[in-house]
């Protein structure tokens, strides 16, 4: 596999339920391979993950990989046992748009997905029913 290439959400079909679950955890993994103040194992794993040198179900299982992902989610949950409430109120408010955004940016990325490919040799003519 070369070096550059990036796999699609349909290779995460092996352990994704449908092709939504697929694309939001590929859209996860770009997101923590990308966030420079994440662990670096953490950052790792999705980095060689998405470039195809681990399988994703190998790096579920890699207990450096593990490990990262547990520190992490027990940072979290410190910072958000140390807020006060209206911390906690405009953690939730920031929460609330970013998932504004990142829902319209998954919309999106299934309406592309799901657009007819143009010069499928059938004219742009609809499929016949069944």
């Amino acid at each position: 596999m070369s070096a550059g290439r990036e796999i699609q959400g349909g290779e995460l079909m092996r352990i994704a339920q449908d092709q939504e679950q697929a694309l939001r955890l590929h859209r996860s993994l770009r997101t923590i391979r990308d966030t420079a103040s994440l662990d670096p194992d953490l950052r790792d794993m999705a980095h060689a993950v998405l470039s195809g040198r681990v399988d994703v179900k190998d790096a579920f299982q890699d207990p450096r990989y593990t490990e990262a992902v547990y520190q992490r989610i027990h940072e979290i949950r410190r910072a958000a046992d140390d807020q006060t409430y209206a911390e906690g109120r405009q953690t939730r408010a920031r929460f609330a748009d970013w998932d504004a955004r990142r829902q319209a940016d998954l919309d999106r990325e299934r309406a592309e997905r799901d657009a007819p490919v143009h010069g499928s040799g059938r004219g742009g003519q609809p499929a016949a029913r069944r």
